[in-house]
């Protein structure tokens, strides 16, 4: 399914196509050497001090990994998130930087998975991010050091067949996209008068 975005200003095609669906094919696995692509694309994003402040724990066409992540995740997202043949836990890195903590790191990592987003569709396949799971089953489960945070949970993978689907997922999927209007984020002047655009 396309659901590309109705624009008010020319974007990026990869832009344009991307968005979460929740309706994925069990059965196409990914190949490892799309996923190297996915994360040689987050490697290269931009990050302060170029520290690189981005941590993946990676399950990869149902092997343990991938069924230890999907425990970690709330019911709702199990529900689908399971039939993706990628799943991660995405993690801030957070050093002390110059003697101080380092703050840009959750920043850094958000880069990092926009990157990984748009490679996916630039493959053929697409992701959603969670925010639906457990960081402290995380931790435990994967024995994640202090100092990074887990922060997200992503799914990556290819459109199922929406008919074979839950009726509440095929619905939110065939839902509309919407942003925002600009007036109530780009601001010039003082905080909140619009820039006019």
């Amino acid at each position: 399914m396309k659901k590309t975005a109705v624009a008010k200003y020319p974007i990026s095609d990869l832009i344009s196509r991307r968005w979460s669906p929740r309706i994925f094919d069990r059965d196409k696995h990914v190949d490892i050497r799309d996923v190297g692509s996915l994360f040689e694309a987050a490697r290269w994003a931009p990050s302060c001090g170029n520290e690189q402040s981005w941590r993946f724990i990676v399950g990869v066409n149902f092997d343990k990994t991938h069924e230890m992540i999907v425990d970690t995740l709330s019911d709702g997202n199990k529900k689908w998130a399971g039939n993706c043949p990628l799943l991660f836990i995405a993690l801030a890195n957070q050093p002390e930087h110059g003697g101080k903590p380092f703050v840009h790191s959750e920043h850094d990592l958000g880069l990092a998975l926009q990157n990984l987003l748009l490679q996916a569709i630039d493959l053929g396949m697409y992701a959603h991010l969670m925010a639906g799971f457990s960081p402290e089953k995380a931790r435990k489960a994967f024995e994640v050091p202090e100092g990074n945070r887990p922060l997200t949970a992503g799914a990556v993978g290819y459109y199922g067949d929406a008919n074979k689907a839950a009726v509440d997922l095929k619905q939110k999927d065939e839902g509309l996209r919407s942003r925002k209007a600009f007036d109530k984020f780009v601001f010039s002047g003082r905080w909140g008068i619009p820039l006019g655009i």
